[in-house]
């Protein structure tokens, strides 16, 4: 007992000081905590209060019933999905579109960012990056209009393919251009926008050593290989594991905007089906059971990307 007591006291001081310790943190910076309730309200209001209707996909939900007062069903939502003719025409499509977009999609305003990192008219460098940012800034209902008016069978796009002999169609309803139309469309509407950041982190690197390189005869492209992309590389990470947490939550207002029937076997994804079931077929459980699956799905995506990033690179969100 004797020995026991000098080490319960050693506990106690030792929790002691670490409570003191996060008391005076807190008064020292009180003002940062007292800006973090917005936020921290933003997500627990938006957020993690909306996951309790995540039971409806478990329920055969009734609006006169609610929730809690919904009959259970269990996984038999889930099972329906499983078992559908729609399944695999949707999870291929998702996978597909969302490949397409991170091969072609994430590097290319990594590659803007270098491009204008080594311009050096500064004139020519605002004029690049206000007119790649402008088109993130226009109404997504606009931008579809716009690129529906270009793919038209007497579009400016056919027009110009008529010039080399091609015959005018309506680019839209070919199945088979739908996923190049939407990608292509993706990179001009975001790749300014996004290139923000990489550009953020560019202006970070030590200049010094350009210098230094330069000094050993190292040109442009080595110093780019050797200096720019691993100065940058953990930003690169950081939102390559962003984008593998959301690799199945293809855009779908604009997929919605911009798909038909004609072309649901090439362009309908898991957001656009969970939609039409949801919202305009009122299966309001199937829909959610849906949902659910996509958000494990990138769950898991969003874990794995992380946990190989952290071993590689040594970059990782957590």
């Amino acid at each position: 007992m004797a020995k026991t007591q000098p080490l319960q006291s050693t506990q106690t001081s030792r929790t002691k000081s670490s409570t003191n310790k996060y008391v005076r943190d807190f008064i020292l910076n009180k003002y940062l905590y007292l800006m973090m309730i917005p936020v921290l309200a933003y997500y627990a209001v938006f957020h993690y209060a909306p996951m309790y209707g995540a039971l409806i996909a478990f329920k055969e939900y009734s609006p006169m019933k609610g929730i809690l007062g919904s009959e259970w069903v269990g996984f038999a939502h889930f099972k329906d999905f499983f078992g559908s003719y729609y399944f695999w025409r949707i999870l291929k499509n998702t996978i597909v579109i969302s490949l397409y977009s991170l091969v072609f999609e994430f590097p290319a305003p990594i590659i803007l960012a270098l491009l204008i990192n080594e311009v050096r008219s500064k004139m020519f460098k605002r004029v690049a990056q206000t007119i790649t940012y402008m088109p993130y800034f226009i109404s997504l209902v606009v931008i579809c209009g716009i690129i529906t008016d270009f793919t038209n069978a007497d579009g400016i796009i056919n027009r110009l393919f008529m010039l080399f002999g091609y015959d005018g169609q309506a680019m839209l309803q070919k199945p088979e251009l739908f996923r190049s139309i939407y990608i292509l469309s993706e990179i001009w509407q975001r790749i300014g926008w996004e290139s923000i950041i990489y550009i953020a982190a560019l202006m970070s690197i030590d200049l010094e050593q350009y210098e230094a390189a330069r000094m050993d005869g190292a040109s442009r492209w080595k110093q780019i290989m050797y200096i720019t992309l691993p100065g940058i590389m953990p930003t690169i990470a950081i939102m390559f594991i962003l984008r593998m947490g959301n690799l199945l939550n293809v855009g779908f207002e604009k997929i919605i905007l911009l798909y038909n029937p004609v072309t649901y076997d090439t362009a309908d994804v898991i957001s656009s089906f969970v939609y039409r079931k949801g919202l305009l077929e009122f299966g309001w459980s199937y829909s959610s059971a849906v949902g659910l699956f996509n958000s494990v799905i990138n769950l898991v995506l969003l874990i794995t990307a992380n946990y190989i990033s952290r071993k590689v690179n040594k970059s990782s969100l957590w």
